[in-house]
C-alpha cells in the first residue's frame, strides 16, 4: 500500500450495498477499502481503531444511525475529527442539514453513480466537500442563496472568470465529475483540474459546494453558456 492510498471504511447494514461499494472503491487507483461495518456502533469502533482517511456512512443503520455516527466521528466535540461522507437512499432535507451540521464533508444519494462516489471520496480525503447535485439546489436555498434570472448574451458574470472557467463552474454546479467535465468540454483531466484551481483562487472559495453556490447565485447553473 502506498502512503498516498486513500483508506476507506464502509458502513451500511445491507451486505449487498457494502459489497458494491467495495468493488467500486477497490477498482480505483489510489483508493482501498480497509473495513466494513454493518451497524453504527461497529462503525464508530472500527473507525477509531483503523483511522481510515474517509468513512462512507449510511443514515439508517441499527444500534446507532448514521447522523449520530457522523457527530461522534466528525462533529465539533470529536477529539480527532475524521472525514465522513454520508451516502443514503433517503433524499430528505433534514437529513442533509443534520449531516452537514454534524460534520459530514459530503452527502450523496446512492443512485448518484460510481463517478460521483469516487470523486466524493477523493474530495473528502483532500479536505474538500461534495454534495449530490440532487440536493444542492435545496441546500443552497436553505442557506439563503437565491438564484436570480439567468444572464443573457453569454458574457461571463462580473468578469471574475474566463469563459472556459465559467463553463467549468457551471458543470460543477450541476454535479458533473472532473471526468465528465473533461469529456463534455473536450479537455484533458489535468486541464480541468487547472481550471478548478484557478476558479478557487479567483472566487476565493474552498470547495465544489462553494463553487456551486456561486454558480447558482449568479444564475448560470441552470442555463447553457
Amino acid at each position: 500500500m502506498s502512503d498516498s492510498t486513500i483508506r476507506v471504511l464502509i458502513a451500511d447494514d445491507v451486505e449487498m450495498v457494502r459489497t458494491g461499494f467495495r468493488l467500486i472503491i477497490d477498482a480505483q487507483p489510489g483508493i482501498e477499502t480497509v473495513g466494513e461495518a454493518a451497524d453504527g456502533v461497529e462503525c464508530v469502533e472500527l473507525a477509531r481503531r483503523l483511522r481510515p482517511d474517509v468513512c462512507l456512512v449510511d443514515i439508517q443503520m441499527p444500534k446507532l444511525d448514521g447522523l449520530e455516527v457522523t457527530r461522534l466521528l466528525a462533529g465539533p466535540d470529536a477529539a480527532d475529527p475524521m472525514r465522513v461522507v454520508v451516502v443514503t437512499t433517503f433524499d430528505q432535507d433534514d437529513y442533509v442539514y443534520r449531516a452537514l451540521r454534524n460534520g459530514a464533508c459530503g452527502f450523496l444519494l446512492k443512485h448518484s453513480g460510481r463517478g460521483l462516489l469516487v470523486e466524493a471520496i477523493r474530495a473528502a480525503a483532500r479536505g474538500d466537500a461534495l454534495v449530490s447535485p440532487a440536493v444542492t439546489v435545496r441546500l443552497l436555498q436553505h442557506l439563503g442563496i437565491q438564484q436570480p434570472a439567468p444572464r443573457r448574451g453569454g458574457a461571463h458574470p462580473d468578469d471574475q472568470l474566463t469563459t472556459r472557467e465559467t463553463e467549468v463552474a457551471r458543470l460543477v454546479a450541476i454535479g458533473r465529475t472532473n471526468q465528465e467535465i473533461s469529456a463534455e468540454l473536450s479537455l484533458s483531466l489535468s486541464t480541468v483540474k487547472t481550471h478548478l484551481e484557478s476558479i478557487h483562487k479567483r472566487l476565493k472559495v474552498r470547495n465544489r459546494v462553494e463553487i456551486a453556490a456561486w454558480a447558482w447565485a449568479i444564475g448560470i447553473a441552470g442555463s447553457s453558456l
